[in-house]
């Protein structure tokens, strides 16, 4: 993350201690190798503590069987793509997950998909966004009340994976790092997206980008009132005048930063939006901050409907996007996760052509009448 810091197993993640996130065993999440933009990234194709802070849009308050048994059931389809891009070392991680429930041994709650995806931008090192992607996921499907409690279940997983990288971090201080969480679960037609940070999470609705996350900075008003409720402080857009976001997880390293619990004037509760996905629904682009420093929600939504119309293949057009935010000079680590909802690539958009009535004042009926009288002469 850029100027972020100013100057797999599928074990219980609750039997003892957290894993050791520089042990490759752990990790079920994908990071970029440490290589040049010229060289070759990841690319992923796939065919109960505190109450949540729920976002206006939210409605329903729990996952109910209806979202699963319905008419349209979304058919998922995803892939991933990350990047060093001109920064000395890569710190972003992200994982796609279409079969969520089967690969974490859950049991299924209906008919209909049960998938998880994240992205996770990091910043002072790679470590917290590699224990993130790998623990987030472990901590929501093991917790007893999911997926009815969708909302508390997210919150909870966020705090638990914070805690834990916090044990960590005591154990090992070469851990220190932080890093933004963005979220997705697919359950039945309900997306559900939860976010800390600076990551985004936009809806495709027949070409209409909705962004289902909102970006949580320092100088937001919003923000700024809940840090300075929690004793912190804002300069020059910079939290206690050292990050320029104001939610992540981790960062215990940093003073003054969380009280226990992962609250504080920095927080690891993520905000939470829900939607129900119809037929109009055509793909989520998730994405960490270096590609929205350069894509506007609408731009990007634009761009990858033009591509997968194309070839209508998920992790090429995230390698699209990749490159083209390259190209825009982006200097930051790169990240996107694409998952389409259909399985034929997004439709043509023609818009109606509206009907023109035309008229013609008094004086111009006078006028033509005059000039057919003097040809009648």
């Amino acid at each position: 993350m850029e100027g972020s810091m100013r100057g797999g197993e599928n074990g219980s993640p609750c039997d003892g201690r957290p894993p050791n996130p520089l042990s490759g065993s752990y990790r079920r999440c994908f990071s970029a190798a440490p290589l040049s933009s010229t060289g070759t990234p990841t690319l992923l194709p796939h065919s109960s503590l505190v109450k949540t802070n729920i976002m206006d849009a939210i409605s329903e308050p729990e996952i109910s069987r209806e979202d699963y048994e319905t008419e349209y059931i979304p058919i998922l389809r995803s892939g991933g793509w990350a990047d060093i891009g001109i920064r000395p070392s890569m710190e972003d991680a992200f994982v796609c997950c279409d079969n969520f429930m089967q690969d974490y041994g859950l049991k299924n709650f209906g008919e209909g998909p049960g998938a998880f995806y994240g992205v996770f931008d990091g910043h002072g090192g790679k470590h917290a966004a590699d224990f993130a992607c790998s623990n987030l996921p472990r901590f929501i499907g093991g917790d007893e009340d999911f997926p009815r409690e969708i909302e508390r279940v997210f919150a909870s997983a966020f705090l638990q994976t914070d805690s834990a990288f916090a044990e960590a971090c005591s154990v090992n201080s070469a851990l220190a790092s932080g890093t933004t969480a963005l979220a997705a679960l697919v359950l039945g037609r309900s997306l559900v997206v939860a976010n800390a940070g600076d990551c985004r999470a936009v809806l495709c609705r027949r070409g209409k980008a909705i962004e289902m996350s909102r970006d949580h900075k320092p100088g937001c008003t919003k923000e700024r009132k809940r840090i300075e409720a929690s004793g912190g402080y804002v300069y020059d857009g910079y939290l206690n005048g050292q990050l320029n976001v104001s939610r992540a997880i981790g960062d215990w390293h940093m003073e003054n930063m969380k009280d226990q619990g992962g609250l504080g004037p920095l927080s690891a509760e993520p905000e939470v939006m829900r939607m129900k996905l119809t037929e109009e629904d055509e793909f989520l682009i998730m994405g960490c901050d270096g590609i929205w420093d350069v894509f506007r929600s609408q731009n990007a939504v634009d761009f990858a409907r033009r591509k997968l119309q194309e070839h209508n293949d998920p992790a090429t057009c995230c390698k699209e996007l990749v490159d083209e935010a390259l190209k825009r000079k982006s200097s930051d680590n790169l990240a996107v996760v694409v998952v389409c909802f259909q399985s034929r690539p997004p439709p043509a958009l023609t818009a109606p052509r509206p009907r023109v009535q035309r008229s013609i004042s008094a004086e111009g009926l006078r006028e033509l009448q005059s000039f057919l009288d003097s040809l009648s002469n």
